[in-house]
């Protein structure tokens, strides 16, 4: 009988390995760089010691954090309005052909948006999938109204740039759709490594360093600037870049932030490159115990400042639960701290066109769906 018992957890062990190695060996996982591709990496400065490395020291879990408290708020303390009762109001119309003079921009939701600027479509982070996982059945799933365009909704695409390699920026659902489509990609360093896997011809790669730049067209220019983040799309870590840009884009000048906890990297980039018509930062999924990579509303409000920004565009929130506050918190508490230093907050609707040259302000839509508004089902979508 202990014979027995020895075989049997034996066998379950070796399941249970061969379960998790063909598991990890789906292809949304990625590559990791290798060949050429890392020998480059290695060259890097901002490689060091195997992995890259923030121009801050960056602790995943701060203070007395650790993993066990992190499962225990996601799981035991998340708050009762973590997701939407309601279905998320949206826009829905057919995108122009040629877009006005000035840049255009229509936001999906999360970090996912078009930047439409005379001929040419820039698609940023998009993740159109219905979760920010690498498989179907487990993982963050979105909310209802997030998820109302895919990338057959929207016009030809001539660029998509990503800034990390995490489940909700990088798709590989949607990488897959493009790949054929799309003449350039740009990604940080390393990342082509997951798009050459997933079929994008290596031709149509651009992979950054912090600070290098690259001329996409007359009128066009983009450069590569830190972020304080990190990436991985399994166990292991930063073996690959997060970046967020600069983009000039005709006579306008935009920061694309991508995911960062707050740092001197934003002013930084601010007296190097201000003042920005427009900074578009992250505002969601942030929480005390991981807060050097992730920024509260107030601290991107206060990154907006830094960056010289004439006006602030938070994303990162409206589509996932990926922390335990409130859904509509991120939104809420940026535009509190906007009023109080007169910055311009710019709050779409999902689908809703931003015309940079007159962009409006924030209409705070989310206290419609807030529970104690009332708010009956009828109050949904806008279809425009």
């Amino acid at each position: 009988m202990h014979k027995l018992r020895i075989m049997l957890f034996a066998v379950i062990m070796i399941l249970i390995v061969l379960i998790v190695y063909l598991f990890l060996r789906q292809p949304s996982f990625g590559k990791l760089p290798a060949g050429k591709r890392l020998e480059r990496i290695q060259h890097s400065p901002h490689f060091k010691e195997g992995s890259f490395q923030n121009l801050s020291d960056t602790p995943m879990i701060a203070g007395s954090g650790n993993m066990l408290k992190v499962v225990k708020e996601i799981y035991f303390k998340k708050h009762s309005d973590i997701k939407p009762r309601h279905t998320l109001p949206f826009v829905k119309k057919p995108f122009p052909v040629i877009p006005e003079i000035s840049p255009v921009i229509t936001w999906f939701g999360h970090s996912s948006y078009l930047l439409q600027y005379i001929d040419t479509n820039i698609l940023v982070d998009p993740v159109f999938s219905e979760r920010a996982s690498p498989v179907s059945y487990i993982g963050s799933k979105a909310f209802t109204g997030s998820n109302a365009f895919s990338i057959d909704d929207l016009p030809a695409i001539d660029i998509v740039l990503i800034t990390h390699d995490h489940y909700d920026h990088l798709d590989y659902h949607v990488i897959r759709k493009l790949r054929n489509r799309v003449p350039v990609f740009i990604v940080p360093l390393g990342v082509g490594a997951h798009l050459e896997y997933w079929g994008v011809d290596p031709k149509k790669i651009r992979e950054m360093d912090w600070w290098q730049e690259l001329n996409l067209s007359p009128g066009l220019h983009l450069i590569a600037t830190p972020a304080r983040h990190f990436s991985g799309r399994s166990f292991k870590r930063n073996k690959t870049l997060w970046t967020s840009y600069v983009l000039f884009i005709g006579n306008y000048k935009l920061f694309l932030g991508g995911d960062s906890g707050y740092d001197t990297h934003f002013s930084e980039i601010g007296t190097k490159y201000g003042p920005f018509h427009l900074a578009i930062l992250e505002s969601g999924q942030y929480n005390k115990m991981w807060p050097n990579i992730h920024m509260f509303p107030e601290e991107t409000i206060q990154a907006a400042i830094d960056l010289h920004a004439k006006a602030l565009l938070p994303v990162h929130w409206a589509k996932f639960a990926l922390s335990v506050h409130p859904w509509y918190e991120p939104a809420e508490r940026a535009a509190v701290r906007a009023g109080e230093v007169n910055l311009p907050l710019i709050t779409p609707l999902i689908g809703e066109r931003i015309v940079l040259k007159t962009p409006g302000v924030s209409n705070h839509w989310w206290n419609h769906l807030k529970p104690h508004s009332g708010i009956n089902a009828s109050y949904k979508i806008s279809t425009g």
